[in-house]
């Protein structure tokens, strides 16, 4: 590229947004939370778990590269030269020439007439075909026109949809929407009344789990909700809890791992300090996947389906 080689693009591409501001730019970082932090200019830009997010403007990324060029509007090739040279970008007084950026209105992708290759990725993932068929019928999975991604969709309680996700079904491409609304994000939901929810880090877990469960004859495997949190973030249960007052049991379900274990701490706390819960009596017990399968539900299932034995510690026998 013009101006910059290879070798500096990919240096450049090795700060994380907390190493680069802890290094460059202390004053402009500030705590909000156990394991998660804010910028001073900006606190619903939130970082935690080697990510960043804007809440308000609804993008992120991974690296200080995408966060001097999407939020301090700076060029590409200045900004990856301000990273390889080890110095701080312009003041945040300095005006910036590109313009903030936009809220982006949500729009969910164009259907496909059939899904054939969603369907077809989520079977070979071990995700149970009435699980899957279920989905379909609910308008909460579906597969894109174009590229043929599976699509996660998460609605309000209307039935209004506020959220999708999207994952690839050849490679690993992952993503959101433009203009999602994490707070409504994918849910698996009961057969009837429940007062149950489990928590996952992404929709194919929480199908995983719910294939589990239906695997080994547990009558109740669909009377809980399955929620997916699209990452570790409180957001979407909170809401999830505030649209649903009968919930009375949450069984956080993240991957065990260091994040995931991190985020059911920072879920913990939240629930603690939400105001609109004060006084609310809830139970919130812990339940990772066992980690000699690996660190998520779906590593679980396809384990279990591959006839390896299940740990001991493996789920219980009835629905969460």
């Amino acid at each position: 590229m013009p101006g910059v080689t290879r070798e500096q693009i990919d240096r450049a591409k090795e700060w994380d947004l907390l190493s680069y501001l802890q290094t460059y730019e202390p004053g402009e970082l500030k705590k909000a939370g156990p394991h998660e932090y804010c910028t001073v200019t900006h606190d619903s830009l939130k970082i935690s778990n080697g990510k960043w997010h804007w809440t308000t403007r609804g993008f992120g990324g991974k690296t200080a590269l995408d966060y001097l060029i999407k939020v301090r509007g700076m060029e590409f090739v200045e900004a990856v030269r301000t990273l390889n040279d080890g110095r701080a970008a312009p003041s945040l007084s300095q005006p910036v020439t590109r313009p903030p950026e936009q809220p982006r209105a949500f729009v969910l992708p164009e259907g496909n007439r059939c899904a054939t290759a969603a369907v077809s990725y989520l079977q070979r993932r071990g995700i149970d075909s009435e699980i899957i068929s279920r989905c379909i019928r609910a308008g909460i999975f579906f597969e894109s026109r174009k590229y043929h991604n599976c699509v996660f969709v998460g609605r309000d309680t209307t039935g209004k949809a506020r959220f999708a996700c999207l994952r690839g079904t050849m490679g690993d491409f992952k993503g959101d929407v433009p203009g999602s609304d994490k707070r409504f994000n994918f849910c698996f939901p009961a057969n009837g009344p429940s007062r149950s929810v489990a928590v996952f880090e992404s929709p194919i877990d929480a199908l995983s789990l719910a294939t589990l469960f239906k695997a080994q004859g547990a009558a109740t495997w669909d009377k809980g909700h399955y929620l997916s949190l699209g990452g570790t973030s409180p957001l979407a249960l909170l809401q999830f809890l505030h649209d649903r007052p009968e919930i009375d049991r949450v069984y956080l379900c993240l991957d065990n791992d260091k994040a995931g274990l991190d985020g059911m701490a920072r879920i913990e706390a939240a629930l603690r300090d939400d105001p609109a819960l004060q006084g609310r009596s809830f139970t919130v017990e812990r339940k990772p996947p066992p980690v000699e399968h690996g660190k998520d539900y779906n590593e679980l299932l396809r384990a279990t389906l591959a006839g390896r034995p299940a740990p001991a510690r493996g789920p219980k026998e009835r629905s969460i």
